[in-house]
């Protein structure tokens, strides 16, 4: 298990020194070596502005890197999780931070490329679907005040089927394409997808969920590919994060409350949640799309809609699993240390409490000072897709990013 992550050695928490104190320490000082716990504590005791500052030439650093590598070529792989598209929504959240329009107009047409290249996909979600494309798209559209554009692409929405045959879950089915109407209806307008229409699918999924026979234990369950998942990516947590932002019924509201009662009552003894029902032992995976960060985001969540206190200290018991084993070795957001940083940000959007801050600082002062030189000497996996926004170093610029306006910051395609 110790084999998937590095000791985290940092403090559970440091006061930040002041601004003044900060700069006399770099006229008087020498600069400790990039890589040295030195360097590290250096960064993380650091006042907020100045790191924020630090992280930010960093993000639009990684981003010029990113399009590069990824961008001016035929597009293989178009989704928004491992392929080009990722690229679109780092330059759209890049424009949202910088106000750079040279970072829209770019999106707009690394979006084009990507929905000539998704026109015949039967994929339905937002991370690896047509509907992603459409989705962000359509949103881009909107912020250029490109009327025929937007049309365009909420024409080209409105033709994704929804099959019988599609799962549940977020990464391939119903819940991915739920997320992709909510986005649409978040920037370009209420009820652009009607809730009528969204609601019916909402019930689809309840529907589905109530017909394992589950022995009174969990009040709704899924399956995908003969496994039932717990995970953000493919399982419950996923699929009942989509769920709280609709407006459910009583019954409804309870099943999704008790579902989440169910898991945190069955997680496992460390306070990591298994990966299925099948493999409720296995304690290995502390990841976005299996393990704890995936439920935090989801508890927090579900702290906010129910204001249940029991939902916000399941969270913040599950982010000591995650500040003890969560610096993987892997720079992604779906199972990497970017990804994890973000269920430290969640819990101090809904806290306020600093010392989560200073955590979610501490993963990205760490990946900052060290990312690069572990992924060139091989000690962290740079992704199969090196480049991607869930997978590679786009994730890593999306977190900097992010850490810019802490207050606003959502894990990318999950949290709004």
């Amino acid at each position: 298990m110790a084999t998937r992550f590095f000791p985290n050695l940092m403090p559970n928490f440091v006061e930040e020194t002041s601004i003044l104190q900060n700069q006399h320490t770099l006229v008087h000082k020498t600069i400790p070596k990039q890589g040295t716990d030195e360097a590290l504590f250096s960064l993380i005791s650091m006042p907020y502005s100045i790191i924020s500052e630090k992280l930010k030439r960093a993000a639009l650093d990684l981003k010029e890197t990113v399009v590069v590598q990824t961008c001016g070529k035929q597009v293989e792989d178009f989704t928004l999780y491992s392929g080009t598209l990722g690229t679109a929504f780092l330059l759209f959240k890049s424009f949202l931070v910088t106000q750079n329009i040279n970072d829209l107009q770019l999106c707009c047409q690394v979006v084009e490329a990507c929905d000539a290249a998704s026109l015949h996909s039967r994929d339905v979600t937002f991370l690896c679907g047509r509907a992603g494309v459409c989705a962000l798209g359509a949103v881009v559209a909107k912020f250029l005040g490109d009327d025929k554009l937007l049309q365009y692409h909420l024409a080209q929405f409105k033709e994704i089927t929804i099959t019988s045959n599609e799962p549940d879950e977020l990464l391939y089915g119903r819940a991915g394409y739920l997320w992709a109407c909510l986005f649409i209806n978040q920037h370009v307008g209420k009820e652009t997808i009607s809730s009528a229409y969204m609601g019916s699918i909402v019930n689809e999924i309840l529907k589905n969920g109530r017909r394992f026979d589950m022995k009174g234990r969990s009040s709704l369950m899924f399956e995908w590919y003969g496994e039932r998942y717990w995970g953000a990516a493919h399982g419950l947590a996923g699929i009942m994060h989509v769920l709280l932002h609709f407006d459910l019924k009583p019954d409804e509201s309870e099943d999704v409350k008790q579902t989440l009662k169910y898991m945190i009552e069955n997680r496992l003894s460390t306070g990591n949640y298994p990966t299925s029902e099948e493999d409720r032992r296995r304690d290995a995976l502390v990841h976005w799309c299996h393990g704890a960060p995936g439920v935090i985001l989801t508890l927090v969540k579900a702290a906010e809609v129910f204001g249940d206190k029991e939902f916000t200290q399941a969270a913040i018991d599950a982010a000591e699993v995650v500040w003890n084993r969560g610096l993987l070795k892997r720079v992604g957001i779906c199972h990497g240390i970017s990804g994890n940083a973000y269920s430290f940000l969640s819990l101090y959007r809904l806290t306020g409490n600093a010392e989560h801050l200073y955590k979610a600082k501490a993963f990205s002062c760490f990946l900052l000072d060290r990312a690069h030189k572990l992924m060139s000497n091989g000690e962290m996996h740079g992704g199969d897709s090196r480049y991607s926004l869930f997978e590679g170093i786009g994730g890593m610029a999306y977190l900097f990013l992010d850490m810019v306006e802490s207050n606003n910051a959502r894990f990318p395609a999950y949290e709004f």
